[in-house]
């Protein structure tokens, strides 16, 4: 599912289109976020796909919904 990654005040917020949701980044696998999953504020669970370090933010990525209803 396409999500959009943006940096929102001091952390990151994710937007899913095809839902129309947003929600803040709260927990995260990894300390650079990508190749692992990431938590939102309402419960969905991500998996990232691998990508650089400093990959600059925004960007839309293709991310496998773990959890979350």
């Amino acid at each position: 599912m396409k999500v959009m990654l943006r940096k929102h005040g001091d952390g990151i917020q994710a937007y899913v289109p095809k839902k129309d949701m947003e929600a803040n980044v709260v927990e995260m696998e990894k300390p650079g976020m990508w190749g692992g999953w990431i938590k939102l504020t309402n419960d969905w669970v991500f998996e990232l796909p691998d990508l650089a370090l400093d990959t600059k933010l925004p960007i839309t990525v293709e991310a496998k919904r773990l959890a979350g209803e």
